[in-house]
């Protein structure tokens, strides 16, 4: 009995393995991967799986948050609006300009004061947006509110087209 045990356990364990090594990191062409980049993403950007990690456009690719907000005028005022800071000021300290976006929306959505939500996911310590939001406001649906920030980003910095 203990032996068919082990080798039943021991078959699961290796088919496990060699389906789980099978499939590459993007979930291939079945799809059902992780997300791609947030918009305005660096190409050196870790994929981590939350939802502040969206596609990226190709006019985006290796661009500084700077350059890219200075070409996009019309989402730097957006950003000061949200922000009551300046755009390039509010973004400093993001991996990239959706994060920021994303960001500025849950600040202005939920009421929480830019500052405080951007010392929460940026710098070291950084949590995702989804886990700032429920420290910072327990009683929001804090995915959802995560989810639709990240929405409003991912519209507001994708390249036209």
């Amino acid at each position: 009995m203990k032996t068919s045990t082990l080798f039943v356990v021991s078959s699961a364990l290796v088919l496990f393995s060699l389906g789980a090594a099978a499939v590459p990191p993007g979930g291939g062409p079945m799809g059902g991967g992780m997300p791609g980049r947030m918009p305005g993403a660096t190409p050196g950007h870790v994929d981590t799986g939350h939802a502040s990690d969206r596609q990226s456009g190709p006019q985006s690719e290796g661009r500084s948050i700077g350059d890219q907000l200075a070409d996009n005028t019309k989402l730097s005022s957006e950003i000061k609006e949200l922000t009551g800071t300046a755009a390039q000021q509010a973004c400093t300290g993001f991996r990239n300009l959706g994060s920021c976006v994303a960001a500025a929306h849950v600040s202005k959505n939920l009421g929480i004061p830019f500052d405080t939500l951007r010392s929460k996911v940026t710098g070291s310590g950084a949590v995702s947006l989804g886990q700032a939001i429920h420290e910072l406001r327990p009683d929001t649906d804090a995915k959802s509110a995560a989810r639709a920030a990240t929405r409003q980003a991912i519209a507001e910095v994708k390249p036209r087209g």
